[in-house]
């Protein structure tokens, strides 16, 4: 975690001019939104609750997927209009992208039946056919994709380029393995779909000559951007993805719904475990904190409520289900808020080692 700020600033001290702050911003923090599909909903709903707190500024953020999709609606949205043109945006967003949005008939039809036949988690002797015999480019030639639709509809890239908050969009390289990340003064709708595109489903995303698929296979979302050229101190972790599950899954659907989860959420528990041990050598008086910054480490997440979401429901577009999940999102800030914001600035409220050892 080498590469301190230039100044050692105070604890909970505003970060220099920059990034998405209100009139009522007090302490500074870095954002990592983790992706899931329709499970992004919920992290709608925390970014909502903490905009509305207005407490917390945000000089940066990691997003992968719909956190990606997230972290860029509301850049455009707060540039466009602050803090409450952020929430509106947001919501427009989700609405445009449920069943019940602006997407034409031609285009959610095409959506529909690309969750449907795609979706690992749909099983019928027919849709097993197909997908053992025509890949994503063999079904969709045009690559139609309806999301890409809704970003150039609803976001200004000029307007996001343009902005102060540091963004970091992870992808995964296709032919070879690793992260890719893209910045703020590059982004347009292409890198955010790269960010998103699950190869069962989409087409790889095409950028320069290279393909790209979803971020979250290699950095769900990526940690060590934040670490490396922020001035803030602490990163905050939307997670809504579980970590553990005390059940042994049997039927294929079960399988299948934790193998998605562990797969996307390996990335992450590498980067914690070792920012864990880099932070253990620092207090140990080890590495000096001179060179390496001490990251404290919070997180939101659902706990036992977001739990009962199967990986499966990554597919639901309902509105409905949105809202829920935007209800459940606003709840879990807006405690987090009330037990942990005397401690943003001065310690982690995350214990690193008792959640991902």
């Amino acid at each position: 975690m080498s590469g301190r700020g230039s100044r050692r600033r105070k604890p909970g001290e505003l970060a220099p001019p920059g990034g998405l702050r209100g009139p009522k911003a007090e302490k500074c923090v870095s954002l990592a939104l983790q992706g899931g599909g329709a499970h992004g909903a919920f992290t709608w709903g925390v970014l909502d609750a903490l905009i509305e707190d207005g407490r917390l500024a945000f000089e940066a953020i990691s997003g992968a997927s719909a956190g990606a999709m997230n972290a860029v609606v509301m850049t455009d949205g707060w540039e466009e209009g602050g803090p409450d043109g952020a929430r509106a945006k947001l919501e427009a967003f989700w609405r445009q992208v449920s069943y019940d949005g602006s997407l034409s008939s031609p285009q959610r039809r095409i959506m529909d039946v690309f969750l449907d036949v795609w979706s690992p988690f749909t099983s019928s002797a027919l849709f097993d056919f197909w997908r053992g015999t025509l890949s994503p480019t063999d079904a969709n030639p045009l690559d139609v994709n309806p999301l890409r639709d809704v970003l150039a509809s609803i976001i200004d890239f000029d307007r996001v380029r343009a902005a102060p908050v540091k963004l970091f969009i992870s992808a995964t390289r296709v032919w070879s393995g690793k992260i890719k990340l893209f910045r703020t003064p590059e982004l347009t709708a292409d890198h955010v779909m790269a960010s998103a595109c699950l190869p069962t489903i989409f087409r790889a995303v095409e950028i320069e000559g290279e393909p790209y698929w979803d971020g979250g296979y290699m950095g769900n979302p990526a940690l060590y951007p934040l670490y490396y050229g922020v001035e803030a101190d602490d990163v905050l972790l939307v997670q809504i993805n579980p970590i553990e599950r005390r059940e042994t899954p049997k039927g294929m659907k079960e399988i299948q719904n934790r193998l998605t989860e562990v797969t996307f959420n390996s990335g992450l528990l590498q980067e914690l475990r070792v920012l864990d041990f880099v932070t253990r050598l620092v207090d140990q008086g080890k590495l000096s904190e001179d060179e390496y910054k001490r990251v404290k480490m919070h997180r939101i997440d659902g706990g036992d409520d977001i739990a009962r979401y199967l990986a499966s429901s990554r597919m639901n577009a309902s509105w409905d289900f949105f809202v829920e999940l935007r209800d459940l999102g606003r709840r879990s800030a807006m405690i987090w808020i009330d037990a942990h914001y005397p401690a943003i600035g001065h310690r982690s409220t995350l214990d690193l080692r008792h959640a991902y050892a």
